[in-house]
């Protein structure tokens, strides 16, 4: 006769199953770890998971001790939920492992290398009483969620709200809302599911594509006992700016030799480059003519397509991910994409924060993103750099300067600083800070009818230099214009 959980002991594994299918970027399974593991909100994320496992652990010891410790020892509905608790067991044990993984992956690059804990992991999920078929895909189920995680949270850091957002997007948009349902019906049929990307030059969006491309579910081959392909070719990218209008279709789908003057071999468009585990970045999808989207349309349709002189049809089995710095209207108010176009490639629209917002929301972002920046240029942290490059920042710039190149610029600003002390910004765009300080303070509600005035006088003086001619747009008199500007500049 099967094992029955007692109350105690099934209030506390529902709360861990739940925990192996939400959002890990989400207050829900941020709430859920710090109830399981007995933990203050204050609790950083490396104590509460600490804190979690441990508990876990406890637990699942207590099993182990009544002979419980496998599926098996369930029946019905408890069997089902004490699978997804030893999955969530089995995750945590090795995620170091995972981790290690991934490490050695991109160390090694395109050629897929072996899974050194493989026996390890096996001889466990057996004793838990998983299957030949289960531990196969729920293996390469974890090595992707770990891999998920790892490109999501290492690669686009920040606590300002926006980007929480946009890492609690990136998740749902690689494994839905529901990773239980995904894992039942969707892992395989992702190439249905196109993205297009929104965002100012130098926010990122690159980084945001690369972090879906690799985290694609990539089948195990037992008998090698590693992953059937490495994810480090699982992701391509195609700038379709540089590239003149008569090439684009040469560099989107290949060409034949002779197919054109200059065709002297045969050529592999990008979408033959891609893996049928990966994505493919159309970056700058916003310059292409509607010719062109025609002809991307037929593939994110029928997914199949043809190199420029051949007949030979080839499948693309990627996810298709398109990036713009152009806004939302501009592509589709403005008739910039066709609908048709469009309405295909949105099945998930996620845009891209600028970093002036991110610091807005939270201003130790600079430093978050400084310290980053530095300890990829010398390989390790250094406070020490960080507190002098932010020191000639806020000297130079001050705090409310906009950052018009996003996080490419603020990287750029830290090697000037440390190869030359000074950093004067993007003089280009300094008038567009004020015009961004003032409509920021109307929306939010935050800035007063005399801070709105001067403001709006001094914005008129930069542009105009005369106060005249700034009394005669704002109908005020000329020593009420000098005193409002003044005001301002002593205000900055």
């Amino acid at each position: 006769m099967a094992n029955q959980l007692s109350p105690q002991e099934k209030e506390f594994f529902t709360l861990v199953g739940r925990t192996g299918f939400i959002n890990p970027f989400s207050d829900e399974r941020k709430a859920l770890e710090l109830k399981i593991g007995g933990q203050p909100q204050t609790a950083s994320r490396k104590k509460r998971t600490e804190a979690f496992v441990h508990a876990l652990s406890t637990k699942i010891s207590e099993l182990d001790r009544s002979g419980r410790a496998a599926i098996n020892a369930f029946s019905g509905e408890e069997k089902k939920l004490m699978e997804r608790v030893y999955l969530v067991e089995l995750f945590y044990r090795f995620k170091d492992d995972f981790d290690q993984l991934i490490n050695s992956q991109i160390s090694s690059g395109n050629s897929p290398v072996k899974i050194q804990f493989y026996n390890d992991i096996l001889a466990t999920a057996t004793q838990r009483g998983f299957d030949d078929e289960s531990f196969r895909r729920y293996l390469a189920l974890g090595f992707q969620i770990r891999r998920a995680f790892y490109f999501i949270d290492r690669n686009l850091v920040g606590n300002s709200p926006c980007m929480r957002l946009l890492r609690w997007n990136l998740w749902n948009n690689v494994f839905t809302h529901n990773i239980d349902l995904y894992d039942r019906y969707l892992r395989d049929r992702m190439e249905d599911f196109s993205t297009l990307l929104l965002g100012e030059t130098g926010t990122g969006k690159g980084t945001v594509a690369q972090a879906i491309g690799r985290s694609g579910f990539i089948p195990l081959d037992r008998r090698k006992k590693m992953f059937v392909e490495s994810f480090t070719r699982s992701f391509v990218s195609l700038n379709l700016s540089q590239f003149p209008e008569t090439l684009i279709e040469s560099a989107l789908f290949g060409h034949k030799k002779g197919a054109f003057t200059g065709a002297v071999e045969d050529y592999q468009g990008v979408f033959d480059r891609c893996s049928p585990y990966g994505a493919i970045l159309l970056d700058e999808i916003g310059e292409v003519s509607h010719p062109i989207q025609i002809k991307l349309l037929q593939v994110l349709q029928e997914r199949v397509f043809s190199p420029v002189g051949s007949q030979k049809q080839n499948r693309f089995q990627g996810r298709v991910i398109a990036a713009t710095n152009r806004s939302q209207e501009e592509i589709q108010g403005k008739g910039r994409f066709r609908d048709d176009f469009y309405y295909r490639l949105c099945s998930d629209i996620i845009v891209v924060p600028p970093l002036r917002q991110r610091i807005q929301e939270e201003p130790k972002e600079l430093d978050l993103l400084l310290g980053t920046t530095i300890e990829r240029l010398i390989g390790k942290p250094s406070p020490e750099l960080v507190s002098m490059v932010r020191e000639v920042v806020y000297r130079e710039l001050g705090t409310g300067y906009s950052w018009p190149g996003n996080v490419r610029e603020l990287e750029q600003c830290a090697r000037r600083i440390l190869l030359k002390g000074v950093y004067a910004g993007e003089s280009d765009f300094k008038g567009l800070e004020l015009d961004r300080k003032l409509i920021n303070g109307i929306e939010k509600g935050i800035i007063d009818a005399a801070s709105l005035v001067s403001g709006y006088c001094y914005l008129l003086y930069q542009r105009h230099q005369t106060f005249e001619e700034v009394g005669r747009r704002t109908g005020l008199d000329r020593r009420t214009v000098k005193k409002y500007i003044q005001e301002w500049t002593q205000e900055e």
